[in-house]
């Protein structure tokens, strides 16, 4: 009972940041649960992406429908495009370093230092953004291709998109931190979606209790209605504050993760 609390709690709560945030969620799921020990990394990474889709579902429809937030439906939609082809050779990649080292640890290992580098990368960016040029463009080749690169590594860290993608909506297509946000929820839900349909083809979902599932999803919603509301009422300064004080946290979090997944190898 008391480990299906810790899965609602941190689902519920990391899905309300993630949406108000844009960062879909994940990136707080995979590594809080990895520091918990409380099961392997393949089993914490479908139940991320499961929570992370239910969440941007409800986000995006609640956004747009609020009008808290305007859509480029014709670059994030290419850039969803993207993302979806890129998640599945993002979740191709992370099937063959599992089955290659063989070692949930090793995994694990590689998930937290990537992660590390792409959160120091965003927060340094974040930081100091008001004093960098950005670009403004509109090619449907390079959405589709910064759309790969982005699925690519949502699905391998299995985060759902993270920060990395606010920083390529702010620099590629000068997007204002809530138009980001909106985008960024609506080429995670693509990207989630793929990757959702690949591993129930390959029948490689993980052998979890169905409970845990169940528990994370309602969350997932949960959290997604309440972060949408909250999203619409506060400014975007704010939006900055909560996001670079989270990467803060999540830095924090992946180095002792890297720690104990270093010393179990």
């Amino acid at each position: 009972m008391a480990v299906i609390f810790i899965f609602f709690l941190v689902s519920i709560l990391s899905s309300t940041i993630g949406s108000i945030c844009g960062i879909g969620g994940g990136v707080i799921i995979k590594p809080v649960l990895d520091a918990t020990g409380i099961m392997d990394v393949s089993s914490i990474s479908f139940l991320s992406g499961c929570t992370v889709l239910a969440m941007s579902v409800i986000s995006v429809f609640k956004n747009i429908r609020a009008g808290s937030a305007k859509l480029n439906v014709r670059i994030a939609t290419s850039l969803a495009i993207g993302a979806a082809a890129g998640g599945i050779a993002g979740k191709s990649m992370f099937e063959a370093l599992k089955a290659s080292v063989g070692n949930d640890n090793a995994v694990g290992l590689t998930q937290a230092v990537v992660l590390i580098i792409i959160t120091v990368g965003t927060l340094i960016y974040t930081v100091f953004k008001k004093h960098i040029r950005t670009r403004e463009y509109s090619q449907i080749w390079l959405c589709a291709a910064i759309g790969i690169l982005l699925g690519i590594m949502s699905s391998f860290l299995g985060i759902g998109g993270g920060p990395i993608n606010l920083v390529v909506l702010a620099w590629f297509f000068s997007m204002s931190t809530k138009e980001a946000a909106l985008s960024s929820l609506y080429i995670i839900m693509f990207s989630q979606i793929t990757s959702l349909l690949q591993t129930c083809a390959t029948g490689s979902i993980p052998d979890i209790q169905i409970s845990y599932l169940i528990v994370m999803v309602i969350g997932g919603v949960a959290g997604g209605m309440i972060g949408s509301r909250i999203n619409k009422k506060i400014d975007e300064d704010n939006v900055n504050r909560l996001f670079i004080v989270l990467m803060i946290v999540i830095i924090c979090i992946n180095i002792y993760n890297a720690v104990k997944f270093g010393t179990l190898l």
